[in-house]
């Protein structure tokens, strides 16, 4: 893949616009928050295991991100570094909590999904068909090294999501390393799960019920370590592993089974949030792969 960084007047592809790319973000992050059942999630039949938000919450908070994600997109054609996304992604943040009252709704996405719409940007400057595997590698190569900075350089004191402290607590890497990383688990994980049931069963929606919980059996949930420590996490790893050996949604009780891990979740309180935004991540990169 190339992957120029001299400046240069960017040269979009036919066909393929910021806006467009735009969309597809949106329509990844509707997607992901209508799917039902998610276990301790929010969706439109269900609060989950978050007493502060539901499913309208989501949709204003959607509403508000609407610009952004085509503006970061446009960003990503002048080949930036990572000072103006992350300008761009800390005012789409209070764009995002003023339209909820101040509930954190989409910070993962803003991240995730602003980065990839960056490289997107990216690669229709140079020239280059948008796919997954390219946008993620212009994360990784391009701005891994000064997203991994600021995580180190940031203090602990200061940190202000759930996922920088527990990263700390417990060691994991958390959406920073994953994005730095070019978005492993939505690459080798979720991506796969999702095709391969998609494949199979013709379904976008239950190939997207197939994709969270197989996220969920692998990752190191910052969310679930928020809320329920190294025991949450755990729990909610087996939770989903058995769902899987299971049968999946291949199975005929499929829905009661990942119904009853719901109903467990929200006894316990546990949300597996960073699946959730690494779901939104697949279903972004499987359209991506199509726009080109």
């Amino acid at each position: 893949m190339k992957i120029a960084v001299s400046p240069r007047h960017p040269t979009p592809r036919s066909m393929i616009t910021t806006k467009e790319v735009g969309r597809l973000a949106i329509r990844s992050l509707y997607r992901e928050v209508a799917l039902s059942p998610k276990p301790g999630l929010v969706s439109p039949d269900s609060q989950g295991s978050h007493g502060d938000m539901d499913y309208t919450t989501f949709l204003r908070s959607l509403h508000a991100l609407r610009p952004y994600f085509p503006s970061i997109t446009q960003c990503g054609l002048s080949h930036p570094d990572f000072l103006p996304l992350r300008a761009l992604g800390i005012s789409a943040e209070a764009e995002m909590l003023t339209a909820t009252g101040g509930v954190n709704t989409h910070r993962g996405a803003i991240f995730n999904l602003g980065l990839l719409c960056a490289a997107t940007g990216f690669l229709i400057a140079d020239g280059e068909p948008p796919s997954a595997r390219a946008a993620c590698d212009v994360v990784k190569m391009i701005w891994g090294a000064e997203i991994m900075a600021g995580l180190v350089a940031q203090p602990a004191a200061t940190a202000r999501s759930h996922g920088l402290i527990v990263a700390r607590r417990y060691g994991s890497g958390g959406a920073r390393q994953e994005a730095a990383a070019g978005f492993p688990a939505a690459m080798e994980i979720g991506l796969p799960a999702y095709r391969k049931a998609l494949a199979a069963c013709g379904n976008r929606d239950l190939a997207a019920v197939q994709a969270l919980f197989a996220l969920m059996a692998e990752l190191d949930d910052t969310n679930l370590l928020w809320r329920g420590g190294r025991a949450g996490l755990t729990h909610g790893r087996r939770s989903a592993a058995a769902f899987l050996a299971a049968g999946g949604i291949f199975a005929e009780d499929w829905r009661a089974h990942a119904e009853a891990i719901d109903s467990d979740f929200v006894a316990r309180r546990l949300s597996p949030g960073g699946s959730a935004d690494l779901l939104g991540v697949t279903l972004f990169l499987d359209e991506l792969d199509g726009l080109a």
